[in-house]
C-alpha cells in the first residue's frame, strides 16, 4: 500500500537533504577509504532506508514500486557505495524472502532485515557461472533434515558484512534452470567462509567477494519454495532488482549534467561561459534528453509493476537504457569539464568509473537485450 502523498514527499525531501548535506560531503572520503563510515550506516538505519521495500508488518516502510524507485533516483545523486550499503537489504538479498518465504521464514528473518540489524547478500554469481545463471553447479544434498551445501560463489556484493545470504544451489541432476533450489543460509553456519574484498575499477566503499561453502549444514526449513523453485524466484527477484538499478542510473545521470552545467556555466573561453558554446550545449542537451527518456520509462514501468502487469521486458529495457545512458553521460561530462574532468578533485572522473558497473551487475546489457527481443516476440512485436 502506497503512502500518502504528504508522508511519501516528506520522506523523499528528507532523503534529498540527507544526500545532499551529509553524504555528498564525504564522497572523497569513502573514495580513499574503501569504506562507507559506520556512523552513516547507523543514520541510513534510522531513516528506515534498509526496509524500503519490506512491509510494515515486519517493521519496513513498504513502499510501492512506483515510490521505490523515486527514492532511489535521489539516492543516485551520490556516490554509489551509499546506496549499495542497504541495497542488497531493500534489493536482491530479502526478495527472495519477500516473495517465496513462508510465514515463519518472513518473522524471522525481515523484521532485522528492515532494521538493518542484519545485512544480507544475494549469491548466485559462481567462478564460471555469470551470464548463464540456472548453470550454477554449486550443490545442496538432502541428508536428513538438512542440504549439506558445497561451492563458490563470486562477485558477492556486501558479502563482508553479510549476516545472510540467499543462496541458489543444484538439488536435482536436472539439467538448467529446474534443477536449482533455494535457500537462506547464515553466515555463520559451520562451512561458511567469506574471501577477501576483490579490487575493483570503482564503486569504492562497495565490497565484493567469494563465499565458499564447504559441506555447510543448511537446515531443510531454511529452503525457499519447493526444490526446483530457485531459477524462478531468482529471475523474480532481478526483475524487480533491475527496475532499481535503473533508477538509480537516472539519478546519477541527473548529478552529472547537474554538475557539468555548473562547471559550464563558471568556466570561461574565447571570451564566454562554455555553455554559450554550441558544441558544449549540444552535449548537454543529448544528456538531458536521453535522462528524461530514462525517467520516463523507469516511473511509467514502476506505475506497471505496482498495477500487477508483466513487466519482465519493460524491467529489462529499463535497466538496459538508462545503464547505458548514464555511461553516455558521463563521458560527456568529463569532456564538457576536460582536464578537469580528469582530475579526482572535481569527482566526475570517479563517477565514470562508478557507473561502468551499472552495465554489468543484475544482468549485462547483452542478457537485457536477449530478454527484450525473446519476450518482444512472445508478445508479437
Amino acid at each position: 500500500m502506497a503512502l500518502d502523498s504528504e508522508t511519501f514527499e516528506a520522506l523523499i525531501a528528507t532523503v534529498r537533504r540527507f544526500v545532499a548535506e551529509r553524504l555528498r560531503p564525504l564522497e572523497a572520503q569513502v573514495e580513499t577509504d574503501d569504506a562507507v563510515p559506520d556512523a552513516v550506516i547507523a543514520e541510513m538505519r534510522e531513516l528506515g532506508l534498509f526496509g524500503l521495500s519490506i512491509a510494515p508488518e515486519y517493521g519496513g516502510l513498504g513502499l510501492t514500486m512506483g515510490e521505490e524507485v523515486r527514492v532511489a533516483i535521489e539516492l543516485g545523486r551520490t556516490t554509489p557505495a551509499f546506496r549499495s550499503a542497504f541495497g542488497t537489504n531493500v534489493g536482491i538479498g530479502s526478495q527472495g524472502v519477500v516473495i517465496a518465504g513462508n510465514d515463519e521464514q518472513k518473522t524471522a528473518w525481515l523484521p532485522r532485515i528492515a532494521s538493518g540489524e542484519i545485512i544480507t547478500s544475494f549469491a548466485l554469481t559462481e567462478p564460471d557461472v555469470g551470464s548463464d545463471s540456472g548453470s550454477v553447479t554449486t550443490r545442496a544434498v538432502r541428508d536428513g533434515d538438512v542440504y549439506r551445501l558445497t561451492g563458490t560463489k563470486r562477485y558477492i556484493t556486501n558479502a563482508d558484512r553479510a549476516d545472510l545470504f540467499t543462496v541458489m544451489a543444484r538439488t536435482g541432476e536436472e539439467k538448467g534452470g529446474r534443477g536449482v533450489s533455494a535457500f537462506l543460509v547464515p553466515r555463520d553456519l559451520p562451512g561458511v567462509t567469506i574471501g577477501a574484498p576483490e579490487k575493483k575499477m570503482g564503486q569504492k566503499g562497495a565490497k565484493v567477494a567469494d563465499v565458499v561453502f564447504d559441506e555447510v549444514p543448511v537446515p531443510v526449513a531454511n529452503r525457499l519454495g519447493a526444490e526446483g523453485d530457485g531459477f524462478r524466484i531468482a529471475m523474480q527477484v532481478l526483475d524487480r532488482g533491475r527496475l532499481h538499478i535503473a533508477a538509480v542510473c537516472v539519478g546519477v545521470a541527473e548529478r552529472l549534467i547537474a554538475d557539468a552545467v555548473a562547471y559550464a556555466t563558471s568556466r570561461r573561453q574565447f571570451g564566454k561561459a562554455i555553455a554559450e558554446h554550441q558544441l558544449i550545449q549540444a552535449m548537454i542537451a543529448d544528456s538531458k534528453t536521453e535522462a528524461l527518456a530514462a525517467r520516463a520509462l523507469v516511473l511509467d514501468t514502476a506505475s506497471r509493476k505496482d498495477a500487477g502487469d508483466d513487466v519482465i521486458l519493460e524491467s529489462a529495457a529499463a535497466k538496459y537504457f538508462a545503464s547505458e545512458m548514464v555511461g553516455r553521460v558521463a563521458d560527456r561530462a568529463v569532456q564538457i569539464l576536460g582536464g578537469a574532468g580528469y582530475i579526482a578533485d572535481y569527482g566526475v572522473e570517479r563517477l565514470y568509473r562508478d557507473v561502468r558497473l551499472f552495465r554489468i551487475y543484475e544482468g549485462t546489457s547483452q542478457i537485457q537485450q536477449l530478454i527484450i527481443a525473446r519476450e518482444t516476440l512472445k508478445r508479437g512485436g
